[in-house]
């Protein structure tokens, strides 16, 4: 599948003329003759997949997709350095949207659409797909639905796990297709609309432009076309498919949905209050710093893009939030923490368990006064088990260790420590932009090479929710009992 995904670049290059044509062809049909080679060659002898292969699976298939995904870079010469092509890569699948391209316009057309394609066949994820066509090859999925799906419960569509991954996939082309078609009425060029379109319901971030949606500040339709969709790509999917079969009351029966919608809006209005009243009218303007003071619409169009963006860890920008104040700032650095949905293409920790920990921990307050009773954690109406209490917390605890313990490394690596601070909470929350010198006009080309790999890393273990790829590295999940 990633190596047809190439070879639906090569047009792009073939239209426009391109040279590296050639070497998206060859990456392509390199990936497809490997992919050929492991299926007749290497059948599994039992098709009964349990957890612990579930997680090899996923872990080793995202390694795969990343060194088969950046021979179109390399092969074209578009990105010939095997660290910035492996970045690049990565970032794309895990949908972060960091970039070490200087110069993103220059590149090749063929060589963007691949770009871009990486992100919406990571935003799913690849092994959700790949359960959709599992039941031909004889292999059942479950175990790596569990390894992959997004946030702390996979929710079900459908009895048959087949079914689910392939009413989640159907979702998310119709999304994307809507997307395309709004964003060229409302102004884009086709090429832009469908890289876009890709980039948004992925919740990836990637732009065809050096300015990134800041290039469209002139066409406001085109900026609230894209503040809707990421909206939508950061909610539960499940509630998504409800809401398309026209039972949308299910979204507002949802505690996370509604934290989620009225989150967003009192940030983005208190955002929007401070770039409004308090931003320099003084600051120059430039299609990546637009003058927001003194224009309401403007200073509401902003603030809403660039939390939802933050939040739902897509990472487009329309302006540089690291120049609204320092106050600002200070709240866009909070955001990178919360996440989107659970069941959503989003990375971070994710609401819902901001909602468990919090509950939790007002419950250990009543506690505290009524010390034999026993008062269970609810959530949408339902009694969410200790087992589940503690593995959020755990993750909580894990993810904010390695956040800390990241920093550290990356300032030995060669970063500030306001620029490592934004760099690994950006990498580990799969978010793109963030802050220092790798802030939304900037990227992560001046990165040393071992800070490129270590982000790499935080953006993989980011995107397969930790467990996934840390248990590899626990004695007791290799031994045999």
């Amino acid at each position: 599948m990633n190596g047809i995904f190439m070879l639906f670049a090569v047009p792009f290059s073939i239209y426009h003329g391109e040279v590296a044509k050639w070497g998206i062809l060859n990456a392509g049909i390199i990936t497809i003759s490997i992919g050929l080679l492991l299926y007749f060659f290497n059948k599994p002898k039992s098709t009964n997949i349990q957890k612990k292969e579930g997680y090899l699976i996923v872990t080793l298939g995202w390694l795969t997709l990343s060194f088969t995904g950046m021979l179109p870079y390399l092969l074209s010469g578009a990105i010939p350095n095997l660290t910035n092509a492996f970045f690049e890569t990565i970032s794309g699948y895990s949908t972060t949207g960091s970039s070490i391209l200087i110069d993103i316009e220059s590149m090749p057309k063929g060589i963007l659409f691949w770009r871009s394609a990486t992100h919406w066949i990571g935003g799913m994820g690849i092994i959700v797909l790949t359960i959709a066509i599992l039941p031909m090859l004889g292999i059942g999925g479950m175990q790596l639905f569990m390894a992959e799906a997004p946030g702390p419960s996979a929710d079900k569509l459908h009895p048959r796990i087949t079914d689910t991954a392939k009413r989640l996939y159907l979702i998310y082309v119709i999304l994307t297709f809507a997307q395309f078609l709004l964003l060229k009425v409302a102004g884009m060029s086709w090429f832009d609309a469908i890289n876009h379109a890709m980039a948004t319901v992925s919740t990836g971030g990637f732009s065809t432009k050096n300015a990134s949606v800041a290039y469209w500040n002139g066409i406001p339709a085109v900026q609230y076309i894209i503040i809707f969709f990421m909206f939508i790509a950061g909610t539960n999917f499940v509630l998504t498919y409800f809401a398309l079969k026209g039972k949308v009351q299910k979204m507002f029966q949802s505690e996370e949905f509604k934290y989620y919608l009225f989150g967003i809006l009192g940030v983005s209005l208190l955002i929007a209050i401070i770039i409004y009243f308090f931003q320099d009218p003084n600051l120059q303007t430039t299609i990546a710093h637009p003058k927001v003071y003194g224009n309401a619409e403007s200073a509401i169009r902003h603030a809403l893009f660039q939390v939802i963006s933050v939040v739902t860890t897509t990472g487009f920008v329309t302006a540089d939030f690291t120049m609204w104040s320092f106050f600002a700032t200070g709240i866009f650095f909070a955001l990178f923490f919360t996440g989107g949905s659970a069941g959503s293409t989003s990375g971070g920790i994710k609401i819902v368990r901001h909602i468990v920990m919090l509950k939790n921990s007002f419950l250990e307050f009543k506690k505290a006064l009524h010390p034999n009773a026993i008062i269970p954690v609810r959530y949408d109406g339902k009694t969410v088990s200790q087992n589940i209490v503690f593995n959020i917390l755990s993750f909580f605890i894990l993810y904010m260790l390695i956040f800390i313990v990241s920093t550290v490394i990356l300032t030995i690596l060669g970063l500030d420590i306001m620029s490592a601070f934004g760099a690994a909470a950006s990498s580990l929350g799969n978010i793109g932009p963030a802050i220092g010198s790798v802030s939304p006009v900037d990227n992560f080309a001046h990165l040393s090479i071992g800070a490129k790999w270590f982000c790499s890393f935080l953006m993989l273990i980011g995107r397969l929710e930790l467990f996934t790829v840390l248990i590899l590295f626990t004695p007791f999940f290799w031994r045999n009992n």
